[in-house]
């Protein structure tokens, strides 16, 4: 940069910095704006994964369910397992187990 009557002048490559008005225009000209929408619209595009889209979703539905407080819960299941009357339903656990493997 460099300085001319206390005012700088920035080098020509800077955008803005030119006075001309025609060149501009020509380079922001209707039809080339037009003739790069044309050669662009079919390649400028975004494909977005089935699974991305499946999540975004479900994760909207999970955001807008009440909030649940299971901390009365834990507190009982923490307090049986210690105090050694907390008793495993094999019966149950094997059923959830076929359920989710099959």
């Amino acid at each position: 940069m460099s300085k001319v009557n206390n005012t700088i002048i920035r080098p020509p490559f800077f955008p803005g910095n030119t006075k001309s008005s025609s060149r501009i225009k020509a380079r922001n000209d209707l039809e080339r704006k037009n003739e790069l929408d044309e050669i662009t619209k079919n390649h400028a595009s975004v494909n977005i994964n089935q699974k991305i889209k499946d999540f975004s979703i479900i994760k909207k539905i999970v955001d807008m369910a009440p909030e649940i407080d299971r901390e009365a819960k834990i507190n009982d299941l923490r307090n049986r397992i210690q105090n050694g009357t907390y008793q495993i339903n094999e019966q149950k656990v094997a059923e959830k187990i076929l359920q989710n493997e099959y």
